[in-house]
């Protein structure tokens, strides 16, 4: 027998409708809100009309056009106009069917079944074919018989054992052990068959088609007017970079950009006279992460005193004008369930506690370090900063090192060479996404984090079937994080989003996307 899925909700995530200022917590309801002159309710009652162009300002470059290469969040919110994948998230949290038309899970969580949508195409014209889908789940699971280190390959896709077309409707997806939240990584882009001009010339079935990218500078797409779903209002979408905060309000003010995402609450607040200001959740884990294979932060105590000396609330106050949700380990609070809201107060700010543990570690005078921060996002640099001077209260000297996107990305990330940063990570729409990274083995644990205890724990985690075990797992897993002071969480920041007073129909989602296909010029 199998369990027939046409549409996944994920009960996991807190139903995020267009702009929840606050993810759901216990009995609380969403709050539907947006800041400004106009309130959304005024927004969406103006009428859509079709067609125009606008430009989207984004704080950083993308690493790739090629969606199964990028590694940044930043890229692949962009990316998510252009691809698609068998299924796809929605404003509420939900994953339904996008090259697929349904899907079929097998009640042992080992065999996911999905069948091709009816005259799809690519953006070149091409009908998408069953042959496209197994190339595309196989280069994503680092499968082909050709191999590509540049690949990006989720751990949890690493769990396939076989990718076949059973007939020239149907995929059958196999996993060498169970695994029932694989659906929340199937979203990967679906992609022509042996195509190798991703890179250049990327080809998917979104909403938009590519046009040009000029590195540095801008990405442009036009509507796709042969999309199987509900088509784009605008007809074309710059996504323009301008990485300094300075550049990006500069513009604002001079009506260059319509949209511009990510504001701190100071420019949030310069720009409330000009533009409609949304608020909603990054859904992000914010931290100041540490590298746990780095002097001092190989030492736990010396961890723990760090997670002391902060002020979480005071970081929200003066970045974020109080908004955001406090976190205390690596889920952030969108994943109802599987958050674990009693470690939010594990770490109240203890001066004299944090004092004691650096004495103890053998740091009774303080020691310097240094936080790494990209450039381009000032809600980090402004935490950073904060950061510092409530450090500076046990007698650590923290300074502030800015780099780059791509120095951070290749350097911090990869490298790993670091030894504090504060950056927000974001998941696909499952909890094993979050919490994966922190396996000893995992190559995106950039934090070094290594824990024999929570290696088997998360491995119990990801094969269980049952729901309970998951989530007791995923909360078990998270607690280990606080108890070892992994790193020192902060919060999910809001996301305040700046939008041009004549657009309408933008759209908060619980995951990190920017999609352009729900906005429009209102008459």
């Amino acid at each position: 027998m199998k369990k027939k899925h046409s549409r996944i909700v994920l009960a996991a995530l807190c139903l995020v409708s267009s702009i929840a200022l606050t993810a759901c917590s216990g009995d609380k309801k969403n709050e539907t809100k947006t800041e400004g002159n106009n309130s959304e309710t005024n927004i969406s009652q103006q009428e859509p009309t079709d067609g125009g162009t606008v430009v989207v300002g984004i704080q950083q470059d993308i690493d790739s056009l090629d969606p199964h290469k990028a590694v940044a969040a930043g890229t692949s919110e962009i990316l998510f106009n252009i691809y698609e994948g068998l299924v796809k998230p929605d404003q509420e949290g939900n994953l339904t069917d996008a090259v697929a038309s349904k899907h079929e899970i097998s009640t042992d969580g080992k065999t996911y079944t999905f069948t091709l949508r009816d005259g799809i195409k690519f953006h070149d014209g091409k009908l998408v074919t069953v042959d496209d889908i197994v190339y595309s789940v196989k280069r994503s699971a680092g499968l082909l018989d050709k191999e590509d280190s540049s690949i990006v390959v989720k751990s949890a896709l690493q769990n396939i054992s076989e990718v076949k077309a059973t007939d020239d409707k149907t995929v059958q997806v196999s996993l060498k052990t169970p695994d029932t939240e694989l659906l929340g990584y199937m979203t990967f882009a679906i992609i022509p068959a042996g195509y190798e001009k991703c890179d250049t010339a990327p080809i998917g079935t979104g909403p938009f088609k590519f046009v040009s990218y000029t590195a540095g500078q801008n990405i442009v797409v036009e509507k796709n007017n042969e999309y199987w779903g509900k088509k784009a209002y605008l007809d074309k979408v710059t996504f323009k970079v301008v990485p300094k905060a300075e550049t990006a309000m500069n513009e604002l003010a001079a009506g260059s950009i319509d949209i511009y995402p990510y504001l701190t609450v100071d420019q949030a607040a310069q720009l409330e006279k000009q533009f409609n200001i949304q608020v909603g959740n990054m859904n992000l884990v914010q931290a100041l992460f540490l590298n746990n294979a780095a002097k001092p932060f190989d030492n736990q105590k010396v961890r723990e005193a760090i997670c002391y000396a902060i002020d979480r609330q005071a970081v929200l106050d003066l970045v974020a004008g109080g908004k955001g949700t406090i976190i205390g380990s690596g889920v952030f609070s969108g994943f109802t369930k599987y958050f674990n809201e009693d470690l939010v107060s594990y770490y109240n700010k203890d001066t004299q506690k944090a004092k004691a543990l650096l004495a103890e570690a053998g740091y009774p005078n303080g020691f310097e370090f240094t936080i790494t921060v990209p450039s381009n996002y000032q809600y980090h640099v402004d935490t950073a900063q904060i950061l510092v001077d409530q450090l500076s209260e046990i007698g650590v000297t923290a300074k502030i090192k800015t780099v780059e996107w791509a120095a951070w990305l290749s350097d911090t990330y990869s490298a790993r060479e670091y030894e504090a940063t504060v950056v927000g990570l974001d998941a696909k729409l499952a909890g094993s996404d979050l919490l994966s990274r922190y396996v000893s083995t995992a190559n995106n644990n950039f934090i070094n984090f290594n824990n024999k205890e929570y290696d088997e724990i998360f491995a119990k985690a990801v094969a269980t079937t049952n729901d309970e075990e998951k989530v007791t797992y995923y909360k078990q897993l998270q607690k280990i994080l606080t108890e070892n002071a992994a790193s020192a969480y902060i919060a999910d920041p809001p996301l305040m989003v700046a939008l041009n007073k004549k657009l309408g129909g933008y759209t908060f989602y619980p995951v990190y996307v920017q999609d352009m296909a729900s906005v429009y010029f209102t008459k």
